[in-house]
């Protein structure tokens, strides 16, 4: 099989979150807690973002980033509108 025939190359690549520009929208791939450098466990800080609505096949949209160092920002989670900081959403890989 040829790599242009491989349906990975495909897929389109995912960047965490925290990387990411007001106006970015995308879906949530995957959470990877253990890269995010947060004060928090990786088990926690996974559970805290899973209960803010931030799951895998979720639609995000940044919407606003704070003034000093664009953080924290404001990210609409399906219908739901969260703030987080961009340390903790580089936890969230999105494409």
């Amino acid at each position: 099989m040829t790599e242009d025939n491989d349906p990975r190359s495909q897929a389109p690549a995912s960047l965490p979150l925290g990387l990411a520009r007001r106006g970015f929208s995308g879906t949530i791939q995957h959470l990877s807690a253990g890269q995010a450098g947060s004060a928090l466990s990786d088990i926690e800080l996974e559970s805290r973002l899973i209960e803010l609505g931030f799951v895998e096949g979720a639609k995000v949209e940044i919407l606003h980033e704070g003034i000093v160092g664009r953080d924290p920002i404001a990210v609409r989670v399906d219908n739901i509108t969260v703030a987080v900081r961009r340390r903790e959403a580089m936890a969230i890989f999105v494409a």
